[in-house]
């Protein structure tokens, strides 16, 4: 039912992030209520939050979080972009070590803060990553960034690979810290994966093991026990020859 729900919710989403799983899963739930997909600068999804301009977002961390709530959703694989005659794009993969030495882009709005960035930073800042790919391209350096971005902003003559040792990306749920809307409490349980229909905060009860999962696990706590499995059901014990 959605007749206590407002008639619209607004989910702020970062360059890369990919709302539409769940604003599908709310659209079954909640026809009536409609989900506002409004696209947000990095740099600024947290702050909307805050001030109200968004419900709730999906954004990346690190950033600053205080006064939201976060939940986390998952974690994104980091890349180095390189353009494609690059030493680097030889390899199917890179460690940060790889990149010793190399000019490194950091834009001031998508980009990835996270300590020990491989490379050596380059004195200008891109305003955002966008910018930072036209570097790129330019050969001003190379740039660290989740993948999601970087395919988001694909050029034919660049390419990308995993940098296998870098810290991963998280992308989390923002919220309002304390007490929550119905409604973001609503958009919370899908996130979360909880069924339609069940109370916020219930856990959802375990699945029923089969049959033969019952009987390897008491033959496991059997074993554990010392004991040797006993016959199985429906087959008489063999008798000790004399």
């Amino acid at each position: 039912m959605t007749s206590s729900l407002p008639p619209s919710l607004r989910l702020g989403y970062v360059p890369g992030a990919t709302p539409a799983k769940w604003a599908r899963i709310w659209g079954e739930r909640h026809p009536d209520v409609r989900l506002e997909l409004v696209p947000v600068a990095a740099a600024d999804a947290a702050d909307a939050v805050r001030a109200g301009t968004v419900d709730l977002a999906l954004l990346r961390l690190p950033t600053e979080t205080s006064g939201l709530a976060t939940i986390a959703l998952y974690e994104e694989q980091v890349v180095a972009v390189v353009p494609k005659e690059h030493h680097a794009a030889a390899a199917d993969e890179l460690t940060t070590a790889d990149l010793d030495g190399e000019p490194t882009l950091l834009p001031l709005d998508d980009a990835l803060h996270w300590a020990g960035a491989p490379g050596t930073p380059v004195e200008h800042r891109p305003e955002t990553t966008e910018a930072a790919i036209e570097l790129v391209a330019a050969g001003m350096g190379l740039l660290i960034a989740p993948q999601s971005l970087a395919r988001l902003h694909h050029r034919k003559d660049l390419t990308y690979r995993p940098l296998t040792d870098a810290p991963p990306s998280p992308v989390v749920l923002a919220v309002p810290a304390g007490e929550q809307s119905e409604a973001v409490a609503e958009f919370i349980g899908v996130v979360r994966g909880r069924k339609a229909g069940s109370s916020r905060g219930r856990t959802e009860p375990a699945p029923k093991r089969t049959a033969r999962e019952k009987t390897l696990a008491k033959q496991a706590a059997r074993a554990a026990a010392g004991k040797s499995p006993g016959p199985s059901k429906g087959k008489p014990a063999k008798r000790p020859r004399r």
